[in-house]
């Protein structure tokens, strides 16, 4: 089988080496020499991390997707206008494409699988979600007897390195953010990551593959981290939980409910033990109860693993032309952002004054909202009160409501910061 790479860069060297390093054992499961012929680069002369021996190099990628010569082709280059293109090319030329494009599948992933499935051939992307995670085959396969409820994970490793730093160490949020610049764990414009982008894109993906409904990012509610602050992760820390940026999906009697957000854990969970830059994806089935699936969520080997275990089942005929379900699949309605129930954890910064606490309790009883536990910090310098409320399970319309009319009061000396909480059972 022959293969055409469009990138050679981290992912790309990555399948290259892994390829290498394990060809005997892939030969062993496909019964075919899988070998790499041709790959687009953007520039020729540029040294890689894989040997490039017995690989025709070109800078134009058009050649790799319009030779006959080519079976499968791998993106692997990113973007969304040229690999787009680069891709439709490969999928009416008759051969299958693998990519790890999680912008361009949740873009464009509608359209692309169409006309893959309107030309006989696959459009793969398990490297597109979590990297070495093979969620998407777990969920396709593993659990194809399940009718899956919900699915929730830290599907981006930079975000949850960064509160993971500022839990461990007490640290600022710009401060972690350019330590993780300076490992190499975000990029110089970290927009992507921290405000949420990446992890939605994925979501997207998680939910369609899920649920069976199209890919639909533009729905996606999604705020991401740079607003959390070192006295959230403190007093989460003494509440009992861990703050992590999640992508949530779920599917409430035929509507999909799709956000992405910091999130309060109960501390005593899996998932909220999850740290660092790794990945983890929480699966609710109505037969199989909740799994989890942990692992690396980038780097060229692991995303490699993933874009290979693709290339694997290619090439053993084990794929699906119907890989999200396109048989059945439809548009479920977006179940409104008011709608969604939750807990929720706020934060207020008050004057000291004399009934403060009672008029705020008293704002939130009149919406029906309870107080589940609640936590008074020391007063600061300015004389002003720092406390934490944990809330019952109400409506995010109706706490956002209460959280107005506190946000009227005077004594509020900050704007309110409200955090989703999910127990995930």
């Amino acid at each position: 089988m022959n293969i055409g790479i469009l990138g050679l860069g981290t992912v790309g060297g990555g399948v290259v080496n892994v390829l290498a390093k394990n060809q005997a054992e892939i030969e062993r499961r496909t019964g075919l020499q899988i070998q790499i012929t041709r790959a687009a680069v953007r520039d020729s002369s540029q040294s890689r991390i894989c040997p490039t021996d017995g690989i025709l190099l070109t800078q134009d990628a058009m050649q790799i997707v319009n030779d006959a010569n080519i079976d499968v082709v791998l993106e692997l280059m990113g973007g969304t206008d040229l690999s787009k293109k680069l891709v439709e090319t490969a999928l009416k030329n008759g051969k299958h494409v693998v990519s790890a494009n999680k912008a361009l599948i949740a873009t464009h992933g509608n359209e692309l699988l169409a006309l893959a499935k309107a030309n006989g051939v696959h459009l793969l992307f398990e490297a597109a979600v979590a990297g070495g995670v093979p969620i998407l085959k777990s969920l396709e396969q593993g659990l194809s007897a399940n009718k899956i409820e919900m699915v929730a994970g830290i599907i981006n490793g930079t975000g949850n390195f960064i509160l993971t730093q500022m839990r461990d160490k007490g640290k600022d949020f710009n401060d972690v953010l350019q330590e993780a610049q300076d490992l190499g764990y975000a990029e110089a414009d970290p927009t992507f990551d921290v405000e949420g982008i990446d992890a939605a894109h994925k979501l997207a993906i998680l939910a369609s593959m899920a649920f069976g409904c199209q890919l639909n990012f533009a729905k996606i509610s999604t705020e991401g981290i740079s607003k959390i602050s070192n006295e959230d992760t403190a007093f989460a820390t003494e509440l009992g939980y861990s703050i992590k940026h999640l992508g949530i999906a779920k599917n409430i009697d035929g509507q999909v409910q799709m956000r992405v957000h910091p999130t309060l854990i109960p501390k005593s969970q899996l998932l909220a033990n999850v740290d660092g830059v790794m990945n983890a994806v929480l699966v609710k089935g109505n037969a199989v109860g909740s799994t989890l699936y942990y692992g690396a969520g980038a780097g060229a080997e692991a995303t490699a693993s993933a874009v290979i275990a693709d290339l694997v089942d290619i090439a053993k005929g084990t794929a699906s032309l119907d890989i999200l379900g396109w048989k059945t699949l439809g548009v479920f309605p977006n179940q409104h952002k008011d709608e969604i129930e939750s807990v929720f954890y706020l934060r207020l910064l008050a004057a000291d004054t004399a009934g403060v606490l009672a008029d705020i309790t008293a704002i939130l009883a009149s919406k029906n909202i309870s107080v589940e536990a609640v936590v008074q910090k020391q007063i600061d310098a300015q004389n002003n009160a720092h406390i934490a409320i944990i809330t019952n399970f109400v409506k995010t319309g109706t706490i956002n409501a209460a959280i107005a009319d506190i946000q009227n009061k005077d004594f509020i000396q900050e704007p309110v910061k409200m955090i989703y909480v999910e127990t995930l059972d």
